[in-house]
């Protein structure tokens, strides 16, 4: 397994490597790195970039039968997805900005992310897997008032990219079982977000699968495996941490 970052370093982007607190710096790519350059930065003194540069985050709604379970909604036949523009993308470390045009409740949701390495397009649940680089973490930041304020459009657009509402990181974990996680969400140190991967009704090769028969995947985009239970609204200063074991924690304030 490795975990690797993407980092400004000298006024330009490099590839890195993390290994405990200290991050090493690689040639190469996020993709391939290349060899040890032999350069170290301290993972607390790093301006932290998105470790990829998405095209697109597709995003999950009501994958987790323990959330379906509770509030009442139907097991979904098929993944129900929208999609996160490359404005929302934010970095560990990053703020997000409180949206100047809209003032109601805002909300963190801690999700799994799944970081595509080879481009896909029709490929099998079989085959998927050697199209996956590795995962991340996600905050899906959503504006909840907005989804449903008009009775005649659900604005999943508007309410899912405000700018810095796709917060992903800290690292790409390559070599990892996602059936084996936990991703946990901690808002001022207090946890409001305990759920293993493995209650997703789509896991994460089936995603990969379905979504290439709809949409080419290219290297870099990022899939949101969805959230769970223990969402809940922001207030401006809160700081958001998603941590899942063998990759990191990701951690942003809001406002």
């Amino acid at each position: 397994m490795t975990l690797r970052a993407r980092i400004e370093h000298e006024g330009r982007p490099r590839v890195g490597v993390l290994d405990g607190e200290t991050i090493r710096l690689h040639e190469g790519t996020i993709f391939e790195p290349g060899a040890a350059t032999g350069e170290e930065v301290a993972a607390a003194d790093a301006r932290w970039l998105t470790p990829t540069e998405p095209t697109k985050m597709v995003a999950l709604w009501n994958n987790f039968r323990a959330a379906a379970e509770k509030n009442g909604w139907a097991i979904p036949a098929e993944p129900l997805t929208f999609l996160k523009a490359p404005n929302s993308f934010a970095a560990h470390g990053q703020p997000i900005p409180v949206p100047k045009s809209y003032d109601g409740r805002v909300a963190y949701e801690g999700e799994l992310g799944i970081v595509i390495g080879k481009a896909c397009s029709g490929v099998s649940v079989e085959e998927a897997t050697s199209h996956i680089l590795g995962y991340t973490c996600v905050n899906d930041v959503t504006a909840m008032e907005l989804l449903n304020r008009d009775p005649s459009f659900a604005q999943w657009t508007r309410a899912k990219n405000f700018d810095g509402f796709g917060v992903f990181g800290p690292v790409v974990a390559t070599g990892l079982d996602p059936e084996s996680l936990t991703v946990r969400t901690l808002v001022n140190g207090r946890e409001r977000q305990n759920y293993r991967v493995d209650d997703m009704i789509f896991a994460p090769a089936e995603l990969v699968s379905r979504l290439s028969q709809d949409m080419t995947l290219v290297p870099g985009d990022v899939i949101a495996c969805g959230t769970s239970l223990g969402v809940l609204p922001m207030k401006a200063g809160t700081v958001v941490e998603i941590a899942i074991d063998g990759i990191g924690t990701l951690r942003s304030q809001y406002g």
